[in-house]
């Protein structure tokens, strides 16, 4: 049978015909595909990018890509089994795989609902609010962010061909920032076939994504200030890649990700019957064994109270003796192999530099025997567990990383010295505090926070949902300080943020709004007989506006208002403690004042808004007291369309209302912003 060759997928063709570098099955060493010989036009893939796919990208905006995403997103979770038969050979279990195969769907999921709610449409974000810079109001400052106009080039390491790939490719896309995607070359297969998927969906603008099967060659030297480089792997890799000729020499901005010496503290608080004892023991087992321990996140020190050094090491070897290693396809098989037969190399050459200054607790010799045929030619390796009983004083445990099971567990006499050996790690992705006491995590955590990019605290409580140390989620930011590469990603719209250019915008309120298409504070409004409400989404323009007629604020108002809500705080109805107050009389609650408020400028017949679903930004300025006379001022400021319909097919959007409330003085008592649905006409 012939060994397949990989394509790589520039400039909107599939490229590589002639075969090179055979790769080869993690469980039985058999050839799974090769990549190809063939030479890229590296200055043609970035030409393809900025010349085809920034525009393709720009033609749709935040939340219409976000809908591609969230399409891709089923596509893929439609074919996860063709995938789930290719990521066997990597090595994989089920579970493995699925953390990479259906996590990666479930990150476009997540960030397709980021865009749906938290990007506005069209393809410019503002930063506000607007801050005046002039007394009068005439001047003022607000940020904008929007597409860089160059594209990303995402290099990934091999331990998640799909999840690396998709992880950095959702938030790119949700900016418009088109992407060259390089996986390691080693799992480059499992890449190459979730990226045909893609690419058959139809769902990706031509240009908005490309592939590099091999070695990236000359492509970072195509690269400008508009560009960005992110970068997952070893940290010696991302030190050579950050200081790159023509990386430093255009500033292009450059994020990384890199390997880390992650550990898990058991507190000291805890006690071997305690629940947390095990859910220790248990955590830095998952963490030894899933992925076969190739996680950049995963435990590498498990640093331990000394007086329970000896409990610990014995229900981790009797955990560690139940893992049954294999060929992935074994029902009971629950740890696989090692991604290539040279990381098999790599990891034991590291566990023997470990060795030098740690003992081994539980290793091959423990009746390690891999099931399956044709293991005996796989990059199977086993669990290993080491033991630095002088890790405070020895350097080399915190430095060198055996990317695969091996864990090493340090004794520590309190607190302190734990938190001095966390940070021994020189800078980490993440950390767990496994412990019963809320001061200890309240102690230890900010300490820890400084050189951690994310911390577990772990407790019984928290363990029935916990996603686990090593499982970095869509909406928390992933990265770390220092030796972790010193970048971040994920985040949410924080990951989004990255691949946009934020700028500082000065000008009249009237030119701010024009730019921002949102409304701000002091710029010119449309008032006409039509109230806003009345409006279809369609017709709604920023900047519509109504000043309701006045009402004032009678002692019955307050009296009715309390009697209706339960609210009989004393500034309301104490005459006497009211008058000893700040305010020196009583004031009207201030959740009268905004639905006194909302009667001003309420359209009450049936219409286009058809429901207020929230508020935004709401500050009582002033009290109102009895007496005092209320007007509101009621501005489209921001509309964003969802491209939803009801039941009966009517289109909706989202219009976000400007609101102030002001007092007979012409003073702000009241600000916020009220979210609507509004129809459309079609």
């Amino acid at each position: 049978m012939t060994t397949p060759i990989l394509q790589s997928y520039v400039a909107g063709r599939w490229v590589g015909r002639e075969a090179a570098q055979t790769l080869r099955s993690a469980v039985n060493g058999k050839p799974v595909a090769s990549t190809h010989a063939d030479k890229l036009d590296f200055a043609e893939a970035v030409r393809h990018a900025r010349k085809v796919g920034v525009p393709n990208l720009l033609k749709l905006d935040f939340q219409e890509r976000a809908e591609r995403l969230k399409a891709l997103a089923k596509f893929l979770a439609e074919r996860k089994e063709e995938l789930y038969a290719v990521s066997a050979h990597t090595g994989a279990t089920r579970t493995d795989g699925w953390i990479d195969i259906e996590g990666g769907s479930g990150t476009l999921f997540a960030y397709a609902g980021v865009g749906a709610n938290e990007l506005p449409s069209g393809n410019l974000v503002h930063e506000g609010p607007a801050i005046p810079l002039g007394k009068k109001g005439a001047f003022a400052g607000t940020h904008i962010l929007v597409p860089r106009g160059g594209l990303a080039v995402h290099i990934n390491a091999f331990n998640f061909p799909v999840w690396g790939l998709l992880e950095k490719f959702a938030p790119s896309f949700l900016a418009g920032v088109p992407c060259i995607g390089k996986p390691a070359t080693s799992t480059s297969y499992l890449t190459e076939k979730a990226v045909r998927l893609m690419v058959e969906s139809g769902l990706l603008p031509e240009g908005s994504l490309q592939l590099v099967i091999g070695s990236t060659g000359d492509l970072l030297d195509q690269l400008d200030g508009a560009d960005v480089v992110t970068f997952t792997g070893s940290a010696d890799t991302a030190a050579k890649l950050r200081v790159h000729p023509n990386i430093v020499r255009h500033s292009v901005a450059f994020n990384a990700e890199a390997d880390s010496l992650n550990m898990a503290v058991l507190a000291p608080d805890v006690t071997p019957e305690d629940e947390e004892f095990d859910l220790f023991v248990k955590e830095v087992v998952r963490e030894m064994t899933v992925k076969a321990g190739q996680k950049c996140t995963a435990i590498r020190r498990a640093i331990v109270p000394r007086k329970h050094v000896d409990e610990v090491a014995r229900r981790l070897r009797a955990r560690l003796a139940k893992v049954v290693v294999g060929d992935p396809a074994l029902e009971d098989v629950r740890m696989g192999a090692l991604a290539s037969l040279d990381q098999r190399v790599d990891v034991a050459e590291r566990v023997k530099a470990l060795m030098k200054n740690a003992e081994l607790v539980f290793g091959e010799q423990d009746g390690f025997a891999p099931r399956g045929d044709g293991v005996a030619e796989g990059a199977f390796f086993a669990p290993t567990l080491l033991l630095a009983k002088n890790a405070a004083g020895d350097d080399s445990v915190h430095d060198i990383e055996a990317f695969g099971p091996v864990s090493t567990l340090m004794p520590y006499e309190d607190l302190d010295e734990a938190l001095v050996l966390a940070a021994k790690g020189k800078g980490s992705l993440v950390g767990t505090l496994v412990t019963r006491d809320p001061a200890t995590a309240a102690r230890f955590v900010p300490a820890a926070a400084a050189t951690h990019g994310r911390i577990l605290v772990l407790d019984r409580e928290a363990a029935a949902e916990s996603t686990g140390h090593g499982s970095p989620l869509p909406l928390l930011k992933h990265g770390g300080p220092g030796r972790a590469g010193g970048g971040e990603e994920l985040g949410g719209l924080r990951a989004v943020k990255h691949y946009l250019q934020r700028a500082a915008v000065q000008g009249s309120p009237t030119m701010l709004s024009a730019v921002t298409r949102e409304h701000v504070r002091g710029a010119k409004v449309r008032e006409s007989e039509v109230h806003p409400f009345r409006r279809h989404f369609e017709d709604l323009q920023i900047g519509d506006s109504l000043l309701t007629h006045r009402r004032t604020v009678t002692e019955a108002d307050i009296v009715a208002f309390g009697g209706l809500s339960g609210d009989f705080f004393y500034m309301h109805f104490d005459e006497l403690a009211a008058r000893d107050s700040p305010f020196g009389k009583r004031i009207a609650h201030g959740y009268f004042v905004l639905s006194a408020a909302a009667g001003l400028f309420v359209s009450p017949a049936p219409g286009p808004v058809l429901a207020n679903y929230g508020l935004d930004t709401l500050r009582f300025i002033k009290p109102v007291g009895i007496g005092d006379t209320i007007q509101a001022r009621l501005t489209a400021k921001r509309k964003i369309d969802k491209r939803k319909k009801d039941a009966k097919g009517v289109g909706q959007g989202v219009v976000a209302w400007d609101v102030e409330v002001t007092n007979q003085e012409g003073e702000l008592v009241a600000s916020y912003d009220i979210l609507t649905l509004v129809a459309k006409r079609n």
